[in-house]
């Protein structure tokens, strides 16, 4: 209801489904270095990992159900927030054993290639706890190990949420480099000590040229890490043309919601409405949604594809070329969408 009330249209939301059993799966195996992480895999599947997919479908059923009747979802008198698409990103919890991350990780990827509702993995808990830093190295391998083995599942990294001071500074030297690098992460989220990583501006020319995109959140970042303002790597993302989206982080533990980080972003680095415009079309095209981007080329957002070339942005009724791509892809929908959004907005102003 509270994205519906801001007009956000799309949500990917991070969820942890129980994962009991995985966990005790691991413990029972435990960690050998010299063991290959295809040999591991077999193991846990031989212990049974694949019947916790199950369990973590049916925990997003009980919660959507939830979702429908608090909403009267269907209902004559249903809630403007039943209008809100929402998928998900299976959250790994980093500050365990390897053991236990890896099984975790594994069931993430299990359960994306199952339910289409499970759109990408990521990992959270502290980066500067002592067992994410330690093991960092070795999540980012077994992140590019189960990529090759379920290369259809994407990935978004909480890299660099770290500042000088928190840790050692060898410890700022490359966890956004090793995230886009060695785990193929499409985004990163919070990225902000990218200043401090290793040939700097090499590593702002890559993510520029592979289009990874940056989840960046202001309030966030100043709470909790104590950067903020010219201190904010913002403008330099945007200097060096890597895409960028404004995301609150958690909203529960911030107090905030999504309206609150536009309006900072405005305050805080003098935007205007352009560049807002361009930030929301960038999240919906870093946007993990099945389908081809109604943009002709990534992050490019003055050419459409061919099929809708000729049809006025957003119109709600479509060229029968135009309907047919749009009906072939979600992401695509999401975008026209956005687009009659903006014009509808643009239109009453």
């Amino acid at each position: 209801s509270r994205a519906a009330a801001q007009n956000e249209q799309y949500l990917e939301l991070m969820v942890t489904p129980p994962f009991v059993h995985t966990a005790a799966s691991a413990k029972d195996l435990g960690w050998h270095a010299d063991r290959g992480f295809g040999e591991f895999r077999g193991q846990l599947f031989a212990k049974g990992l694949r019947d916790d997919v199950a369990i973590v479908r049916a925990y997003l059923d009980q919660a959507e159900g939830i979702r429908r009747q608090s909403e009267r979802c269907g209902e004559a008198n249903e809630s403007s927030g039943c209008s809100a698409q929402i998928r998900y990103i299976y959250q790994v919890l980093r500050a365990f054993p390897p053991e236990q991350v890896f099984a975790q990780t594994l069931l993430g990827f299990e359960a994306a290639a199952a339910d289409p509702r499970i759109v990408g993995v990521n990992y959270v808990q502290p980066e500067d706890d002592r067992v994410a830093m330690s093991d960092y190295a070795l999540h980012m391998r077994m992140l590019a190990f189960l990529h090759g083995v379920y290369p259809r599942t994407h990935i978004s990294l909480h890299a660099g949420e770290l500042a000088p001071g928190m840790v050692s500074p060898d410890g700022l030297c490359c966890h956004i480099r090793d995230a886009v690098e060695v785990a193929h992460a499409e985004r990163i989220g919070h990225g902000v000590d990218v200043m401090q990583e290793n040939r700097p501006y090499d590593l702002l020319k890559e993510m520029a040229a592979k289009h990874v995109m940056v989840e960046i959140n202001l309030t966030s970042n100043d709470v909790i890490l104590g950067v903020t303002g010219k201190e904010h790597p913002l403008p330099i993302y945007r200097r060096f043309g890597v895409p960028v989206a404004l995301s609150t982080d958690d909203e529960g533990v911030s107090r905030i919601d999504l309206t609150h980080e536009y309006v900072r972003a405005v305050e805080t680095y003098g935007l205007g409405y352009a560049d807002l415009k361009q930030m929301v079309r960038a999240s919906l095209e870093h946007s993990f949604l099945a389908g081809a981007s109604l943009w002709r080329a990534p992050d490019h957002f003055d050419q459409r594809v061919p099929a809708c070339s000729q049809d006025t942005l957003g119109a709600e009724k479509q060229s029968p070329g135009c309907a047919a791509f749009l009906q072939s892809s979600e992401r695509a929908r999401q975008q026209w969408e956005l687009e009659r959004r903006f014009s509808r907005f643009e239109a009453s102003h």
